[in-house]
């Protein structure tokens, strides 16, 4: 994919990390079907491209992640259309190993919410608030919101997010667990990208396996079962090259040479 032919948001490499950014600020971006569908053939790309092992996605501007869907959109007549692959082209995307960080810088309501909760890691800015407020407005949070939350804390917990609409900041998800780290206004890409440094001196083969086995043992109905569940993501990642190099690098006290294979 030619990421420069996008109208939606920015993307750029650095290094082994892609970084995208939601470009519509004057509507605090907000996200409706045009934008959906062009991430989606972002994170088709990020997917099939072996020299990108991280990502990071957030906001344009300091005031909002994603304000969720654009209501003044679908009210102007803006035709709202199916995307496979949900909110931010990632909510109902369930097969992607790779991992990806959500910065996020300020509001993340409703889909934005979603989107963050999507990704495998939360940095948030200590100006951030979380919402799923959809009810507040006769709707409900049917991109996976309800249902990652309910997994993600207690239910009483969830519960009272999801049935008050109300507003979290960033320290009390951090507490509640859903955050990973509180930073600075103005410093989320700077602390997500020291996450995506730790992950990079990890194997790539060794994160997919490790992101998608654990993810796919969720559906065991306990503990035994998943353990002795037989993944062919573990399997490929014994068979790998990287496999070989981690115990070798470590005998010969040198780091690794990752290789992806």
């Amino acid at each position: 994919m030619d990421f420069e032919d996008i109208q939606y948001c920015r993307v750029v490499r650095n290094g082994r990390i892609l970084e995208v950014t939601l470009n519509r600020p004057e509507v605090m971006n907000a996200l409706y079907s045009p934008a959906h569908f062009e991430l989606s053939r972002v994170w088709d790309a990020y997917a099939a491209d072996p020299e990108l092992w991280v990502a990071i996605v957030t906001g344009a501007g300091d005031r909002a992640f994603s304000a969720g869907n654009d209501l003044k959109a679908t009210a102007a007549g803006v035709k709202r259309e199916y995307v496979p692959d949900g909110f931010g082209g990632l909510v109902s995307r369930f097969n992607l190993q790779k991992p990806v960080i959500a910065a996020v810088n300020g509001i993340a309501m409703g889909g934005g919410f979603e989107l963050a909760l999507a990704c495998d890691l939360i940095i948030a800015s200590d100006n951030a608030f979380f919402a799923l407020s959809e009810p507040r407005v006769g709707l409900a949070a049917i991109g996976g919101g309800m249902h990652r939350l309910v997994r993600s804390l207690p239910m009483q917990t969830a519960m009272g997010i999801l049935l008050t609409g109300r507003r979290v900041t960033a320290q009390e998800g951090l507490q509640l667990g859903f955050v990973n780290e509180v930073v600075p206004a103005g410093q989320a890409m700077e602390g997500a990208r020291r996450w995506a440094a730790q992950i990079l001196e990890c194997s790539p083969v060794s994160i997919r396996t490790t992101k998608t086995a654990a993810l796919q043992g969720l559906s065991a109905t306990d503990l035994e079962s998943a353990f002795r569940t037989q993944y062919p993501v573990v399997m490929e990642m014994m068979e790998s090259e990287d496999f070989i190099e981690g115990p070798r690098a470590f005998a010969e006290k040198r780091k690794p040479v990752w290789r992806n294979r």
